[in-house]
């Protein structure tokens, strides 16, 4: 559950809410005369955060040529991937 503090606490308890962050690893919103204006997170929450929104939109995007049936046969789909591979080895 997030916690709402004004812009105000953000300069002067800046080291608790950094705490809160990572100890709680929920977001505090931060306003600015009484309206939400900022999210703030932990470091490795928001890493976290967007690597899960990429795999989202990469499913996404699979699902898409699914139901295009923009399909291949997987042992094409391996085949094309080792290939890939063995020549960044070289």
């Amino acid at each position: 559950m997030e916690t709402i503090r004004p812009s105000s606490d953000l300069r002067n308890h800046y080291t608790e809410i950094s705490k809160q962050c990572h100890e709680e690893r929920s977001p505090v919103i931060i306003t600015v005369n009484g309206r939400g204006d900022t999210a703030i997170m932990g470091l490795q929450d928001f890493y976290q955060m967007k690597s899960e929104l990429e795999l989202l939109r990469t499913l996404a995007e699979a699902e898409e040529d699914v139901a295009n049936g923009d399909t291949a046969p997987i042992q094409g789909t391996f085949d094309r991937i080792r290939k890939s591979l063995m020549e960044r080895k070289e």
